[in-house]
């Protein structure tokens, strides 16, 4: 008489299989011929067995979980849209599977090495990486194991080896500079983000090649770290060393809105005196005092993309190394 919560014994029994025969078939094992496969699914199917995850691993040598790994401190995490946006596209891309995601957070002065070691050691199946710094580590850590992981980004290494999703960031910032001189603007500034970050050199790359490739001056500069109080400090330094400016390209939407705040405290109009072009359009764009326009950042199709291709990659595939997704520009009041 079987039990009430059916056992492995029990389905190895009724599918005229062995114990290990049957662990095999059901954790995902190989050695498994076909009609004892069938056998095995008719008995699971029939006695409603639940495989033990324990066991499973044991098997397959996998842990079931995926690891966003994001070297920023908690109140970057919670207060940013990219990144909150970035966690929603990762989100939804393992909703469909039986995998749990693993948030991995930088402890403030320990991201490189705690990070590295905790990939290293086998306690996740792979790693997505997003927000990261040159000097985190994690691109050299990633290089030295063998776990599947994608970039959210690209990063500085420029070899194959690192798989990455982004968007041309280098033609992003191009493209808002382009549009601000298409207005008619000529004394155009620039927040840029952290440049110690593929995104802030990639976007203040692509502002300078158009400012300077229209022959205007270049050198109305200044750099925050994509927080809006930061974004709020650069607009004022830029206010007092280049009062002339007439329009300024933030590199990130949460920046744009401390540069709006900054520009309303010194009475300038937006965009009569100083026309504004932010980079993300993640909500807070649209839904700023004076809507911003901005470079569109898929973000949520950036993560999305990147949790399919590490799933991929777990599973032997072998998916695109890189992926960029095009620019678009959304146009709204601030310019």
């Amino acid at each position: 008489m079987m039990s009430s919560t059916p056992t492995l014994d029990e389905v190895a029994r009724t599918a005229g299989v062995s114990r290990s025969t049957a662990s095999r078939a059901i954790n995902g094992g190989s050695r498994v011929s076909p009609e004892a496969q069938q056998a095995v699914d008719d008995a699971v199917a029939r006695l409603g067995y639940s495989p033990n995850r324990a066991a499973r691993s044991l098997v397959t040598r996998r842990t079931d979980s995926i690891a966003l790994v994001v070297p920023e401190p908690d109140e970057r995490i919670l207060n940013d849209p990219f990144l909150s946006g970035t966690l929603r596209g990762v989100n939804a891309a393992l909703g469909a599977s039986d995998l749990q995601l693993v948030l991995v957070m930088a402890r403030p002065g320990d991201s490189s090495g705690r990070i590295a070691r905790y990939l290293q050691s086998g306690h996740v199946d792979g790693a997505i990486v997003t927000s990261h710094h040159r000097e985190d580590g994690l691109e050299s850590a990633l290089l030295d194991t063998r776990i599947p992981s994608v970039f959210v980004g690209r990063p500085f290494d420029d070899s194959d080896t690192l798989r990455y999703v982004d968007m041309d960031n280098v033609e992003g910032g191009r493209t808002a500079a382009q549009h601000l001189i298409d207005r008619g603007r000529t004394r155009i500034a620039t927040v840029t983000g952290p440049l110690d970050m593929t995104a802030g050199v990639d976007r203040f790359t692509g502002w300078r090649s158009a400012v300077e490739g229209a022959g205007l001056d270049a050198g109305r500069v200044e750099h925050a770290d994509f927080t809006r109080e930061g974004g709020a400090a650069a607009m004022r330094r830029l206010l007092d060393v280049a009062p002339d400016l007439d329009a300024v390209f933030v590199a990130s939407d949460l920046m744009a809105s401390g540069a709006l705040r900054a520009l309303r405290e010194a009475g300038r109009d937006v965009p009569g005196e100083v026309a504004v072009v932010g980079y993300d359009d993640l909500g807070i764009a649209a839904n700023a005092a004076t809507p911003l326009t901005t470079i569109r950042n898929p973000v949520i199709e950036l993560a999305n993309l990147a949790t399919h291709t590490v799933l991929a990659l777990v599973a032997d595939d072998t998916p695109p190394a890189q992926t960029s997704f095009p620019v678009e520009l959304v146009v709204r009041e601030s310019s």
